[in-house]
C-alpha cells in the first residue's frame, strides 16, 4: 500500500478525507506526498495548511499543448512521451512544483482556469503517467485526490496506483456510484478496494450504510462521523481539523496498515 487513490461522488468529502489521511500518515512517521489530481477543486492546499498552491505539473511539460504533442497513438493505447524519466522520485520534482511543510508535500497536476479552455483530458493523461512513474521510498506514501465521479477510470489513471479508497456519504447516489466503481475496479484488476464512510450523523445511519454496501460485496474499513469542526474549518478555508474526525480516521489508518 504505497499509492492510495481517494475517489467518490462530488461533495462526499474526498478532499477532507485526503487531508485527514495525510495528517494521520504523517503522525505515524511517514513522509506524505499528496497528489491533487482533481482539476476542479481549487482549495486542497488550504485544507492541508499551505499558504499557496504549487505550480501545476502540467506547466512543467509545456501545458496542455505539450501533453498533446507528446501523445502518440500505438495500437489501442497511448504512449505519452512528455515525461523524460521512467522513474520519478519525489526529490526529482523541481521546487516550484512542490510545496512542503512538516512532513507533508503537495503536487498539483493542473486546473481548469478559464472559459473555453478545453477538456481536462490532458491532465488525466499526465496524472496517469506521473503516478505510473512515481517511485516512493520505504517511509513514503502518496495520497491522491481524484476528480469526482468515474472519468478518471476512463483515462486509466488507476494504472499507477495500488489502493483505491471510496468515500461514501449517506445518499442513494453515493451508494450507486460505489457499486459502479467496484465493478470498474474489478475490470481493471484492482485487488485493494475499500470504502470509508463520511459525514455520518448517527450509529443507525452508519449501520444502514454498512449493510447496503456489504450486500454489494464492498469492504467498509471505517466511518468518519459528521464533525462541526471540519465544517467550520472548510467554510473558513483553513487547515482541516476536527477531534471526532481525526479519531475516526486513526481507526481507518490502522485497518489500512494492518491489511
Amino acid at each position: 500500500m504505497r499509492k492510495i487513490a481517494v475517489c467518490g461522488k462530488g461533495g462526499s468529502g474526498k478532499s477532507v478525507i485526503v487531508s485527514l489521511l495525510a495528517k494521520g500518515f504523517r503522525e505515524k512517521g511517514y513522509r506524505v506526498l499528496v497528489v491533487d489530481s482533481d482539476e476542479s477543486n481549487m482549495e486542497l492546499y488550504r485544507m492541508l495548511g499551505f499558504a499557496h498552491p504549487p505550480d501545476p505539473l502540467i506547466n512543467l511539460v509545456g501545458g496542455k499543448a505539450g501533453v498533446k504533442e507528446g501523445i502518440q497513438v500505438k495500437g489501442s493505447g497511448y504512449q505519452v512521451g512528455v515525461m523524460s524519466r521512467e522513474e520519478i522520485m519525489v526529490a526529482d520534482i523541481p521546487a516550484q512544483y512542490l510545496v512542503q511543510e512538516n512532513g507533508v508535500r503537495l503536487v498539483s497536476i493542473g486546473k481548469i482556469l478559464q472559459f473555453l479552455e478545453g477538456c481536462a483530458c490532458p491532465m488525466g493523461v499526465l496524472s496517469r503517467e506521473f503516478l505510473k512513474r512515481l517511485r516512493l521510498e520505504d517511509d513514503e506514501v502518496a495520497v491522491i485526490d481524484m476528480e469526482a465521479g468515474l472519468e478518471h477510470f476512463g483515462r486509466g489513471v488507476e494504472e499507477g496506483i495500488d489502493t483505491l479508497l471510496m468515500v461514501v456519504e449517506p445518499s442513494f447516489e453515493s451508494l450507486k456510484l460505489a457499486a459502479r466503481i467496484k465493478s470498474i475496479a474489478a475490470e481493471a484488476g484492482m485487488e485493494r478496494v475499500w470504502v470509508v464512510l463520511n459525514k455520518i450523523p448517527s450509529p443507525d445511519v452508519e449501520a444502514a450504510l454498512k449493510s447496503k454496501l456489504r450486500e454489494g460485496g464492498l469492504i467498509v474499513i471505517g466511518a468518519v462521523r459528521y464533525d462541526a469542526e471540519i465544517a467550520l474549518s472548510s467554510l473558513e478555508g483553513v487547515s482541516v481539523g476536527g477531534s471526532k474526525a481525526e479519531k475516526d480516521i486513526e481507526k481507518v489508518l490502522e485497518r489500512m496498515l494492518q491489511s
